[in-house]
């Protein structure tokens, strides 16, 4: 099957709110009393769960929020220092943790989300973080806890391949991976869904910028990956749910 192409008209055209013009709202699925698509992918069957501390437990500096502004800046080299628990609990909740739970088709979390739809799962290529060993995991907001995936003895390069040899993401502490499963805005905006998931992506990792200001981290968006093999490294479909965004994080001086 030929890949679309997305010419200089289509691609301006994305960036508009046009489509809100042309999508039929009495025939989405939400409109159609569908059920809503699940808030978080479920837990394998005798998957391991590794709960992480709780904003009461962990032990965070304070952080002035002016100045994390200020000093927000792209990280590309990163000392060799682990990560703890602590922190990296803390990062996962600045992104996607749960604030409170409204009913089965709605969370409210740290971060915003059009019409509350919040169609992302966070990965983690953990190469150093205290307690954890090597390999990739996937955040479980709605128990603020991690599932192992799975723990390819060859992560560093396949980190490097997936983001097209940019060698700093393998020498991250923790490299985050976000992916979209559209289904979930879809269900309430159709064909006006994927502009607005794509906003969302931005405010989950401006808040991980940020965040990491406060644990002496540094991170560097990247939206240059190769998305087989960034698919293929936390084990999605490439469909339903496929990779969006990257972020590594490290430990900067």
């Amino acid at each position: 099957m030929p890949k679309p192409s997305i010419t200089r008209e289509s691609g301006r055209h994305f960036l508009t709110d046009r489509i809100r013009d042309e999508v039929n709202w009495w025939d989405t699925p939400q409109s159609n009393a569908v059920e809503p698509p699940p808030i978080q992918k479920p837990v394998p069957d005798g998957a391991t769960v590794i709960p992480l501390p709780r904003r009461e437990e962990w032990q965070i500096p304070s952080c002035d929020l002016a100045d994390a502004i200020a000093g927000r800046e792209s990280r590309r080299r990163f000392l060799p220092a682990p990560l703890s628990l602590d922190e990296l609990a803390f990062l996962l909740w600045s992104t996607q943790g749960i604030r409170a739970r409204l009913h089965e088709a709605a969370v409210l979390r740290t971060v915003p989300s059009a019409g509350c739809r919040h169609p992302f799962e966070t990965y983690l290529a953990v190469l150093n973080v205290e307690t954890l060993c090597p390999g990739i995991y996937r955040y479980l907001p709605l128990h603020h806890a991690l599932v192992p995936e799975q723990a390819p003895d060859d992560l560093k390069a396949r980190i490097t391949a997936a983001t097209r040899g940019q060698r700093f993401a393998a020498e991250a502490a923790v490299t985050f991976i976000w992916s979209a499963l559209p289904g979930r805005t879809e269900w309430r905006y159709a064909e006006a869904s994927y502009k607005v998931i794509a906003l969302d992506a931005g405010h989950v990792c401006q808040n991980l910028y940020l965040a990491c200001a406060a644990v002496n981290a540094g991170t560097c968006a990247i939206a240059a990956y190769d998305q087989e093999r960034a698919d293929e490294l936390i084990g999605v479909d490439g469909n339903e749910e496929f990779c969006v965004y990257i972020a590594p994080v490290g430990r900067v001086g």
